[in-house]
Formats: C-alpha cells, sequence, structure tokens
C-alpha cells in the first residue's frame, strides 16, 4: 500500500511528524527495548551463576523459561491489537518495573527465603512474557505509520532487534555489570526501557488516544520511574543486608570483579583470636584459623623432588605462595591467577596481606594475571614443581581447569623428574568429585598418589600428587621448614581412606564432558 500523504499524516488521530521519522523513532524504540530485554537475561544468567554457581544449568532455566514465556507472551498480545498505543505503553511500563527489580527479588529470594530457583523461573516466564508481547504491538505501531508488505516490515523490525540485543549484550559484560554492579545495573536499565517504550511511543501517538489515557499513562510512567530511582537510592543498603544474611560473620570487605564477587569476613572469638574468611562467588576459599593445614599439605609434599622452578596455578591469595618462598633454594616462583582484583587484595589488603607473608615482595615471585589454561596453552618454558590451587569445579568454568586436556598441558609444563599436586576437593563430601579428579590426572598420563588431611573448616580435604614418571610418595624435603601441622607419620597415614570412601567407578572430566559439574552439584547439595 503507498505512503500516506502529509495531509493524511497530520490529520487527527495520526501522528504529526514525516511518516519516515516516525518509522525511525519506532525503530529505535524497538533497538533500545530490545538491548534492555537482553541485559535481563544476562543479568539473571550471570546472577544464577555468582550465587550459585553451575553457570550451564542457570543460563538453560532462563533462556528455556524465557523463549517459552515470549511466544506466550506473543499470543497474549493477539487481543490487544486494537489498542496498540496504550498497550503498548503499560507493557513497556510492566517490562521496566520486573525487569528492573528482578535481579533485586531473587537476591532476596535467595538471601532470606530460600526460595531462589522457584523465583528465578517466575521471574524469567514475566520478563519473557512481557518482551514477547512487544513485537506484535510494534508491528502494528509501525503499519499504523505506514503499511507495507509482511516481510519488509517484520525485515525491519527483526533488524533493529536484534542489532539492539547485540549492543545490550555487549554493554552488560563491559558497562554496566562492572560500572554499577547487578542490582543498578539492572534498575538503570529498567529507567531506560520505561523513556524508551513510554515517552517516545506515546508521545509519537498522542494524538491517537484520549487526553484521559494519555495522563494516566504519562502518571504510570512516572510512579515506575520513581519506584525503579527510590530503589536505586536504596539499593546499596539493600545489598548489604542482603549479602550479610548470607555470611555468618561480619563482612569486612566486598569487591565484584568481571570474575567473581570477593568477600572477606572477619570475626573475633571470645578468645579474642581473628577469624579472617576468604570467599569467592560464595565458596569458602580460606579461614584464618586453619588455612596454614590446608596450605602446609598442599605445597610441602611435592616439594622433595626438584624445585627450583616453581609454578602456582591459581591461589591468588598468596597462602601457597607463602609456604614456596620459605625454601631458600627455590630459584623462582611463577603464580598465574585470573582475578586482578585477588592478586591486588593480596598484596595490598592489610589482614591477607599479613597472613600471606607479604609473600608478593620475593623478588623471586612473578605474577602473570592471565587464564590459567589459555596461559598454559601458549607456554614455552618448563618448571621443577606445579601447584594448582583451583577453586572447586562446580562449574564448566573451573572444571576446564581439572579436564584432562589441561592436565596433558601441565605435563607438558613440567621439566624431567617434576611433579604436581592438585587440591582436589573432599573424598567424604564429595567422592565421586574426588576420585574422578583422581582419574582425570591419571588419564592425562601421571602416575598419581591421592593423600587427604583434617582441615576443620572444610572438613576431611585431599590432594593428588602426581607424576609423569614413577609413582610419587607425599613426604618432606630434608630443607623443609617448620610446619606447624604437617610431619612424616601424618603424610604417612594421610595415603590412607576409610573403606567407605576408597577408588569408585567414576568417569574422566574432559572439556566435551565435564563429569565433575554434575558430581559437584550432586554431592555437594547434601553436604
Amino acid at each position: 500500500m503507498a505512503e500516506p500523504s502529509p495531509s493524511e499524516r497530520d490529520r487527527p488521530g495520526g501522528p504529526r511528524v514525516p511518516a519516515r521519522a516516525a518509522r525511525a523513532l519506532v525503530l529505535a524504540a524497538v533497538f533500545t527495548c530490545a538491548a534492555c530485554g537482553l541485559v535481563y537475561e544476562l543479568a539473571l544468567v550471570a546472577l544464577g551463576s555468582y550465587l550459585v554457581g553451575n553457570s550451564v544449568t542457570q543460563a538453560s532455566i532462563v533462556l528455556s523459561v524465557m523463549v517459552f514465556a515470549m511466544g506466550i507472551g506473543s499470543l497474549a498480545a493477539k487481543p490487544l491489537q486494537g489498542r496498540p498505543v496504550v498497550a503498548f505503553a503499560v507493557v513497556e511500563g510492566a517490562l521496566a518495573l520486573v525487569g528492573g527489580l528482578s535481579v533485586l527479588a531473587l537476591y532476596a529470594a535467595f538471601a532470606w527465603l530460600n526460595l531462589y530457583v522457584p523465583a528465578l523461573v517466575v521471574v524469567a516466564f514475566a520478563v519473557g512474557a512481557l518482551i514477547g508481547a512487544e513485537i506484535p504491538l510494534l508491528m502494528t505501531l509501525l503499519q499504523r505509520i505506514r503499511r507495507q508488505d509482511a516481510g519488509s516490515a517484520v525485515a525491519d523490525l527483526f533488524a533493529a532487534d536484534y542489532v539492539g540485543a547485540l549492543i545490550g549484550g555487549l554493554a552488560f559484560p563491559f558497562l554496566l555489570l562492572p560500572a554499577f554492579g547487578h542490582i543498578k545495573g539492572a534498575l538503570l536499565v529498567g529507567v531506560v526501557n520505561a523513556v524508551a517504550g513510554i515517552a517516545v511511543v506515546l508521545w509519537l501517538f498522542r494524538h491517537q488516544i484520549g487526553r484521559l489515557a494519555r495522563v494516566a499513562l504519562a502518571l504510570g510512567m512516572v510512579a515506575v520511574l520513581a519506584v525503579l530511582g527510590g530503589t536505586y537510592t536504596l539499593a546499596d543498603g539493600f545489598e548489604v543486608s542482603a549479602r550479610q544474611a548470607l555470611y555468618q560473620d561480619p563482612i569486612a570487605l566486598t569487591k565484584r570483579t568481571r570474575y567473581q564477587e570477593i568477600v572477606i569476613t572477619r570475626a573475633v572469638s571470645l578468645s579474642g583470636r581473628p577469624d579472617l574468611r576468604l570467599f569467592l562467588n560464595g565458596d569458602l576459599q580460606f579461614s584464618s584459623v586453619d588455612e596454614y593445614r590446608y596450605h602446609e599439605s598442599l605445597v610441602h609434599p611435592v616439594m622433595p623432588g626438584p624445585h627450583g622452578r616453581v609454578l602456582i596455578l591459581g591461589g591468588g591469595d598468596g597462602l601457597a605462595l607463602r609456604e614456596v618462598v620459605r625454601y631458600n633454594d627455590v630459584d623462582s616462583v611463577t603464580l598465574v591467577e585470573l582475578d586482578p582484583e585477588m592478586l591486588r587484595l593480596a598484596r595490598t589488603y592489610g589482614p591477607i596481606a599479613s597472613l600471606n607473608r607479604h609473600a608478593f615482595d620475593d623478588p623471586r615471585v612473578n605474577v602473570v594475571a592471565a587464564d590459567a589454561f589459555s596461559w598454559l596453552r601458549g607456554l614455552n618454558q618448563q618448571f621443577d614443581a606445579i601447584i594448582v590451587d583451583m577453586p572447586d569445579p562446580d562449574d564448566v568454568s573451573t572444571a576446564k581447569l581439572y579436564s584432562v586436556e589441561f592436565y596433558g598441558m601441565v605435563k607438558r609444563a613440567l621439566a624431567p623428574g617434576g611433579r604436581m599436586v592438585v587440591q582436589s576437593g573432599s573424598p567424604f563430601f564429595a567422592p565421586k568429585s574426588f576420585w574422578s579428579i583422581e582419574k582425570t590426572i591419571a588419564a592425562a598420563g601421571f602416575t598419581t598418589t591421592p593423600y587427604h588431611v583434617d582441615v576443620p573448616s572444610f572438613g576431611d580435604w585431599g590432594y593428588v600428587l602426581a607424576s609423569p614418571s614413577s609413582k610419587p610418595t607425599p613426604a618432606l624435603a630434608p630443607n623443609a621448614p617448620a610446619l606447624r601441622f604437617l610431619d612424616s607419620p601424618l603424610l604417612q597415614a594421610a595415603t590412607v581412606f576409610p573403606k567407605d570412601r576408597r577408588i569408585r567407578a567414576v568417569e574422566i572430566n574432559t572439556l566435551v564432558h565435564p563429569r565433575l559439574v554434575e558430581y559437584a552439584r550432586d554431592e555437594w547439595k547434601n553436604a
């Protein structure tokens, strides 16, 4: 159908701007709303990964529920096409409110109600349904400006929609999350959504609806903006309260980086002894009360062999590094840690720097801020001893650091006669995970010796000592420094496992089949 004449466009009930400009404004609204919608999706996925781990499961729940709900929303919008301006403004106001408050609501459900997954499904469905209702209504609005064949209209609409999704997808990890965090970032996007979805369309089609409807929609937009703005001012206080509800001890410091959420708690017992604890994405990494048990058991059994050149993968807190630099015959130590903020805290945050005895200041230490997997792929040097001190493999991003492929790269990085040790989780709480790690290391061409010790903060905790040649025996080097926990009789006993925790039928962990994610999810949820 031909484009309406200027006189038709200016009649009462039609837009008072040229058709080309009006279409451009509607497509700009499509672009902005699509960007906001994708940010809501990514925010829900990222929040779940931070709070409960297992990013693949979180992404699957959010995306599948939202895509299903988008179909439902599209069908539900069919009866609303008779009044598309009012309907679209109401949908966008609701989407701005639900999407903007979604992260805050889910954080509250996790912190206080223990209803995170049911709340996630409800929120993902609500957001998806509202996003799905946008498209038919926007198509109707575009056709009101200038009728065109369905194929061309769909092409224009989806082009703006997909480009907007691209911008939203890039803005979330590189701008919104690092600059504003989850809660404030979602609230800001809600404000943008409300302005783009209500103000632009309401102004453009203001002559197609009655005065009372215009006033009501304008007041509704103001109310939505007021709720989002008011919540934004309270967001910091809410986040502090919600985060504190997740931790037993008072929070001393919190940092959200592009890689993880770092939380440090500090409590003082009746005896006056402080207990400093580090949590990454909610998982305990150490307690200052007994971390020496963990780190002595991790580091010293790998040191009896050659140890002039030592590599530490992970261990950004510097506590394993502290044990390594106690050996005067260590020539160099390279520590590879993903998160630069963790390294900065280990160097400059007083309580942690004191705990690691300022090990990073040792001139023999070389620190690399990089992903260990990628770094190993480009490595062209070898080390006498390699210490793998990674977080537990409860999602795909960490499970790759416990894969056959990863250990194969570690093997290539070992000098002749070298040995590797890997922190391997709890053989008591997570026996399938523990023995899968041991079996995976063996599948990469190592001979292995698993051992375990008691770390009160963690419980029964295990390690795997490995060598590409002869079977290694956990022992202490002749020049080992004085230790508080570990000695030779303890190490000898540490290789013995009780009958109900000995090796069992498990599968190896690979990049293609990350079995450890499944094992960890099933075992730790019942721990």
